[in-house]
């Protein structure tokens, strides 16, 4: 698109950051379809990939209200660095894995990795306003989303392909070096201030070894701003299926449709084709849509994402299950530029790091707990079944939702996330 072209060739800083988010972005998908395969290729069981994805889950939900309380206090540039170069240690100690294969192994590294990524994760949205001016706000929240579902469909078709041909080691190597490759991009970022650090009052001693009441009062910004708990809740709703979803899209390519390494890949490249349509359908939306029809959108998004995803997991055909789950991921996209676009626009930048790493822990609080029932369920119930159930709870999200939206519950609040004067101005819907 040539907003997209024309943001990456006029901004810096956007352009280093994207660069990094490009090539760690596909490591992360090598190293997935790695540990999920390798998992399955060893134990031959769903239990266990619900025990990575659990291992995966429980130290994001641990780091997220210390990464946002950091992530409000420090140099979030500082904190991505060292985010990344964390996880380029701990991305090739999974290469001892498959000498020793042991699921323990896969479980730790598993675990210290995603205990580090919110530090990151976060800090990318958080500093997104600040790299990005009025006029390139939405158009760079939808293409730091569309990248994220390109890479994800490059490298997870690439990564199942890769492992077969060429094996693990070479997957968690090429994880490692992305991560060093994003510190380096992140390095080139110049702040308008000189660094990238939230302006806040000055902190007294006795609030500097007291973060949990900065946490908290991140949380009463929370709930004290509708919209914003809104959309917290429909992460939480999405989770619900979305949990079990994430075990599912290997067991499907695995076991279902018995394609191996390949078979995830290809199915994890499907979704990603999925996303990055609905992404870019979420950008020209995003930009045209009233605040009543974006409330609107959403609830529709979640349907079509739930019932397409009880399709996937009854069809039979393998074509017809990839193209109901590239749906399914089209609708989720569109909201999620949606949502996040909303978030940037309206959340103060005081608070930014704690509002994203929030919304991250709790879906990954939901999720684990959606993981762990969708691997018990795999030992006992036919997968299809567990299947449909994961839609129809994802789309439990859209009666949350439409709930709020119905009784008046969800007002748009003034836009703080930048100066009022930069935000764009809408009309009357025209979509």
């Amino acid at each position: 698109m040539p907003a997209f072209t024309t943001l990456l060739r006029q901004n810096r800083n956007y352009r280093y950051t994207w660069m990094g988010q490009v090539v760690s972005e596909i490591g992360d998908h090598f190293n997935n379809i790695a540990v999920f395969s390798l998992a399955l290729a060893v134990t031959h069981s769903g239990l266990v990939v619900s025990g990575i994805m659990l291992a995966r889950a429980v130290p994001a939900v641990m780091a997220g209200p210390l990464a946002g309380v950091l992530l409000d206090r420090m140099d979030r540039k500082r904190i991505m660095i060292a985010s990344d170069l964390v996880r380029a240690g701990l991305a090739a100690g999974f290469i001892l894995a498959v000498r020793f294969p042991s699921p323990w192994l896969l479980y730790l590294f598993s675990g210290l990795l995603m205990f580090a990524s919110p530090f990151f994760t976060s800090g990318r949205a958080a500093i997104l306003p600040t790299i990005a001016n009025k006029k390139e706000l939405h158009t760079a929240n939808s293409l730091t989303q569309t990248t994220q579902w390109t890479t994800l469909t490059i490298g997870t078709l690439l990564a199942g392909a890769s492992v077969m041909q060429f094996g693990y080691n070479w997957a968690f190597f090429l994880n490692s070096l992305s991560f060093l490759f994003s510190a380096w991009s992140i390095s080139h970022l110049r702040a308008p201030k000189g660094e990238f650090r939230a302006e806040r009052r000055a902190l007294t001693e006795a609030e500097v070894v007291r973060p949990w009441r900065d946490y908290t009062e991140g949380l009463a910004y929370m709930r004290a701003t509708p919209l914003i708990l809104g959309i917290a809740v429909i992460h939480i709703g999405w989770a619900t299926g979305g949990g079990a979803a994430q075990i599912l899209f290997s067991l499907f390519g695995e076991i279902v449709f018995n394609r191996g390494a390949a078979g995830i890949g290809q199915v994890w490249g499907c979704a990603g084709v999925g996303l990055l349509i609905g992404g870019a359908f979420g950008h020209w939306f995003g930009k045209r849509a009233s605040f009543k029809a974006y409330k609107r959108t959403n609830a529709v998004c979640y349907i079509i994402h739930g019932g397409a995803y009880v399709m996937f997991s009854q069809m039979r055909q393998y074509w017809l299950a990839l193209v109901f789950i590239g749906l399914s991921r089209s609708a989720v996209a569109v909201s999620s530029v949606l949502n996040m676009t909303q978030l940037l626009r309206h959340v103060p930048d005081t608070y930014r790091g704690r509002v994203f790493s929030t919304i991250e822990s709790i879906t990954w609080s939901v999720m684990m707990l959606s993981m762990m029932a969708a691997g018990v369920a795999s030992q006992h119930f036919d997968l299809r079944i567990i299947g449909a159930w994961s839609g129809v709870l994802s789309s439990t999200t859209a009666l949350a939702w439409g709930l709020l939206d119905v009784t008046g519950r969800l007002p748009e609040p003034k836009p703080e996330g930048v100066e009022p004067e930069e935000i764009e101005v809408h009309g009357e819907p025209t979509v």
